[in-house]
């Protein structure tokens, strides 16, 4: 296929799946010689549209793995995001333990709204609960591996065609597909859906914390005050100028730490071509 525009789509709430996705979108573009456009789903303002692909774009799509899965919050919204046909590349994100079921899940989601996915790839990330589980990832190392997979995708997107067929990746089929369910040493599921962060004496009430709520459901004029759910995501944590939100709940400290203590090693990046 022709290939006019390079597109970097994402839904990257600290900012990890981003980096990685942006990466291979401009190496891409650069060696196609074709315009790179960005399009941020991550706040809620930006899920009421799409953009309008066609088949001469190429689009780098990218999410996390929340429970080994696409976020579930975000189904509804990409059942809406049609490829008429575009190229696509699902990429996804996960915290150092594993993506289980989230490639596939989106490589399926791209296929049945009319992108072609030829490539894919799974990206290391730090996690969204931990500031030392894969702490600082993707690294350098990562991005230079993001580059030379767009080299690839340089390469192989010429032979593309709309009769090519899904990329094979590992996961299982959608009708046996589970969410991950935390347990503690004892098998008992440690459930942390309902957990909120608490916010410190610290907050200063700038508000940015409900700027970058993917969800939307921080009281801008009070920011202590959740008007909706919580994902576990992190931004508000993680972005706090003041260090001001945290969690305290036992199930969660203790999901964390097991995470943390269980899943030291360097997780590797998989890539499909």
């Amino acid at each position: 296929m022709q290939v006019n525009r390079v597109w970097a789509v994402y839904w990257s709430a600290t900012g990890t799946t981003k980096r990685v996705v942006t990466r291979i979108a401009e190496r891409v573009a650069q060696a196609l010689d074709a315009p790179v456009s960005e399009y941020d789903f991550t706040l809620p303002e930006a899920r009421q549209g799409t953009p309008d692909f066609t088949a001469e774009d190429l689009v780098i799509f990218g999410t996390p793995t929340y429970a080994g899965r696409v976020p579930n919050v975000l189904l509804k919204y990409l059942a809406t995001v049609q490829g008429h046909g575009a190229a696509a590349v699902p990429v996804v994100t996960f915290g150092n333990r594993a993506f289980d079921d989230s490639l596939i899940e989106l490589r399926d989601i791209l296929a049945d709204n009319g992108f072609v996915p030829f490539a894919a790839a799974a990206f290391v990330g730090e996690h969204s609960f931990s500031n030392t589980l894969a702490a600082g990832r993707p690294d350098a190392d990562d991005l230079t591996l993001a580059a030379e997979f767009a080299a690839q995708i340089a390469e192989r997107v010429a032979e593309v065609s709309a009769d090519t067929p899904s990329i094979a990746v590992p996961g299982r089929a959608r009708e046996e597909r589970a969410y991950y369910q935390p347990r503690d040493r004892a098998g008992k599921p440690v459930d942390i859906r309902k957990v909120k962060p608490k916010t410190s004496e610290a907050c200063d009430n700038c508000g940015l914390c409900a700027k970058v709520c993917p969800m939307g459901s921080i009281n801008p004029e009070n920011v202590r005050d959740f008007t909706g759910i919580c994902i576990k995501c992190g931004a508000c944590v993680k972005k706090c100028p003041k260090s001001a939100k945290y969690y305290d709940d036992a199930g969660y400290l203790y999901h964390k730490s097991e995470l943390e203590e269980g899943y030291r090693r360097r997780a590797a990046v998989s890539l499909f071509l």
